[in-house]
This record gives structure tokens, C-alpha cells and sequence, in this order.
């Protein structure tokens, strides 16, 4: 058996019955395991490596090369870096040549560098395309007109406490080739919403504003006057947006694909009307404490042939007539009714008749009390996860 698991060959077709999250105590068995999974970049083609400077603080220099020396191996082309400090980035610029080319993607998280240190980071991984930075309260906005570079086609910016207005002027000057922004700012108001420029109109396809409490409706009109093309667009936790902002996006955003007013508590069963009559091409709905809609709104969302996720976590007017209708979409494949404790096993059970589904989460509801109805829908959907 021993020359067996020594042999190449074998461990190929060995190593594919496990999982990604398996590999990294797999290539702990012996050398040989290792340099076979570490020489395969495809075994690894679906892990981010994270690197916590917090945890590595008392770990040497020859420790640390040895862990950028593995990742170069296996060729990761992401990473997430934790708690990083000025030191941490010589550190990197010395030892991990491998980031200036094979790194595509950098999320730098919770950490205290300088604006000067993150644009020697960002000179350093000079490949990267997609770049996200949260909790990085150090950094100014005159830090980010130092380090965003015209590469960049994704970006996220999260919970950085100086990202203001001034930001977004950054982000529309320098970054021409932006399809995706992914936003969650407390200081940015309404006015930043305007500065896209005229390329980022035609090439900004994802715009999500997560939690920007200073967004109104005069900036969702900001936005439909900027970026007509959006095809996924997010206004979660945006408190201030009403039906009127909502009625604005579904008559003038028609090539929406996804769309998400999770926490925008002011929202109604308008604005559900208004989403059905005009955005035929949506696919996906986020209506997660969206507390004021109830059994009517959800009835005009039937119509919407094109629908395939249907979020409603924790919708508290929702009951078994909401699944009623739900039930008569034929394309559905996701549906969340986590929450949603008005609903009962007799209005859940006909979930059966979507052959469709492929997940249904009823997380936090009474009905999970029925293991019955738990066990029917196991043997009526066996394509479908129940997320429980």
C-alpha cells in the first residue's frame, strides 16, 4: 500500500474525492503529499489564503518566507490580509516578490497603515484588479488619490471611518474601468452620488450601497442620472430611500438583474408593484426587514416570470397567502422565508410544487417545529437544500 500513496498518479485521482477545505491537512502527511498538491494550482483554485499579522507578530522571518514560498507554489492569485501594519508592508515588499505579478485580488482588512504604506503596498501587488479595504481607519482621502490606479475593476470600501463625498470623487477620476463598487460609508451624502464620469456610466455594472444612512431619494436619482446600465444594484440598509426612490429605479433601471432593499424600512407593497410592472429581467429580489411588506406586495411579485431569488427574511406581514403566490413562480429556485413566523407547515408543504427549487431557508421559523413537514419536503424536493 505504501508505494501506492507514493505514486503520483494515484494521489491525482486520490486528492479529488476530498474538499478544498481538506487540502491544507492533507499536504501535512508527508513531503510527497505535499509537492503533489502544491504543484496542482487547481486544487487550490477555490481558496483565498489569509494572512493574520496579529497572529504572526512573534513568528521569524524564515517562518514567514516559508509561508509566502507555499503560496507561491500552489499560485494563489488572491488574498486577504489582517491586521497589517507599516512594518508588515516592508516585510512583504522584501520577501513576497511573488505579489507583484500573481495577485490579482487584495482585500486589506482591519488594519492601521499609513496612506503612505498602502500605496507602497498597492505599487507593490501591481496586478491586482479587484481591491478592497475595510476597517482601514488610518487611511485618508487623500490616501486614496494616492493608490487607486486605473486598473482596478472592482472595488470595495467598508467601514473606513474618512471615506466621505471626496472619496467618490477619487474613485470617478481615477478609475475609469470600474464595473463593480461596493460602498458602505456613513459620511457619503447624496452630492457623491453625481460624480461618476461619462466611461464609468457605460462600464459600471454593480453598484452597491450598503448601509449609507446619509442616501436619500435625491441620491438614487443621482445615481439612475449616472449609471444608466446598472444590472445589479444594492440599497441595503439605506433608511432614508422610500416607494418614490424605488418607483424611480424600476421605471429607469430596466436591465436590472438583481436587486437588494434589504433593511430599507420605510418600503411598501408600492414598491413591490412598481418592481413587478416594470423590471422584467430581474432575477433576483433582497427584501430582507423590509417590515411593511405584506401578502399584497408579494402578489404582485408572481407576475415576474424572470425571478429566480426570492429573499424575504424576517418580512413579519408575511403569511401562508404570500406562498400561495410564491408557489405559482414557476423559475423560482431560491426562496428565504427565515422570520417569517406567520407562516405554518400547511402553507410551507406546498412548497412541493415548486420542482424548480434548488434551496428554501425557513432558519428562525415555527415551522421547523413539524419534522413531518421537514421530512415531506426532503422526499418531495430531493434536488432542494433546507436550510434549517
Amino acid at each position: 500500500i505504501s508505494p501506492l500513496l507514493q505514486n503520483e498518479k494515484f494521489l491525482l485521482k486520490f486528492f479529488r474525492h476530498f474538499s478544498p477545505l481538506q487540502f491544507g491537512s492533507l499536504a501535512q502527511v508527508c513531503s510527497t503529499w505535499r509537492d503533489v498538491l502544491y504543484n496542482r494550482p487547481e486544487f487550490w483554485s477555490d481558496i483565498v489564503p489569509v494572512i493574520n499579522f496579529r497572529d504572526s507578530q512573534q513568528t521569524n522571518e524564515q517562518t514567514r518566507c516559508k509561508l509566502y514560498s507555499s503560496f507561491q507554489r500552489r499560485k494563489f492569485d488572491s488574498l486577504i490580509l489582517i491586521g497589517l501594519s507599516n512594518t508588515d508592508v516592508i516585510d512583504l515588499n522584501r520577501n513576497f516578490s511573488y505579489c507583484r505579478s500573481g495577485v490579482r485580488r487584495l482585500a486589506i482588512r482591519h488594519t492601521n497603515i499609513s496612506d503612505r504604506s498602502l500605496k507602497q503596498l498597492i505599487e507593490l501587488v501591481s496586478h491586482v484588479t479587484e481591491l478592497e479595504l475595510t476597517g482601514c481607519n488610518e487611511v485618508t482621502e487623500a490616501g486614496l488619490w494616492g493608490c487607486l490606479v486605473p486598473r482596478l475593476t472592482k472595488l470595495t470600501l467598508a467601514d473606513c471611518i474618512n471615506v466621505a463625498d471626496d472619496s467618490l470623487g477619487a474613485v470617478s477620476q481615477l478609475l475609469p474601468n470600474l464595473r463593480e463598487l461596493n460602498l458602505q460609508a456613513y459620511h457619503v451624502t447624496d452630492t457623491a452620488l453625481t460624480m461618476f464620469s461619462t466611461r464609468q456610466s457605460s462600464n459600471l455594472k454593480a453598484l452597491r450601497l450598503l448601509s449609507c444612512w446619509e442616501i436619500s431619494n435625491h441620491g438614487v436619482v443621482n445615481v439612475i442620472r449616472s449609471l444608466p446600465n446598472l444590472t445589479t444594484l444594492s440599497l441595503s440598509g439605506c433608511t432614508k430611500v422610500t416607494d418614490d426612490g424605488v418607483e424611480v429605479v424600476a421605471e429607469n433601471l430596466r436591465q436590472l438583474r438583481t436587486l437588494d432593499l434589504s433593511w430599507c424600512s420605510r418600503i411598501t407593497d408600492a414598491s413591490l408593484e412598481c418592481i413587478a410592472c416594470d423590471l422584467n429581467l430581474l432575477e433576483e429580489l433582497v427584501l430582507d426587514r423590509c417590515t411593511h411588506v405584506s401578502d399584497v406586495g408579494v402578489g404582485f411579485l408572481a407576475t415576474m416570470t424572470s425571478l429566480q431569488r426570492l429573499y424575504l427574511r424576517w418580512c413579519g406581514l408575511v403569511r401562508d397567502f404570500s406562498l400561495q403566490h410564491i408557489f405559482s413562480m414557476r423559475n423560482l429556485q431560491v426562496l428565504s422565508v427565515a422570520g417569517c413566523n406567520l407562516i405554518t407547515a400547511a402553507g410551507v408543504a406546498g412548497a412541493s410544487q415548486l420542482t424548480t427549487l434548488r434551496e428554501l431557508e425557513l432558519t428562525n421559523s415555527s415551522v421547523l417545529a413539524s419534522a413531518e413537514l421537514v421530512q415531506y419536503l426532503h422526499e418531495s424536493l430531493p434536488g432542494c437544500v433546507i436550510i434549517q
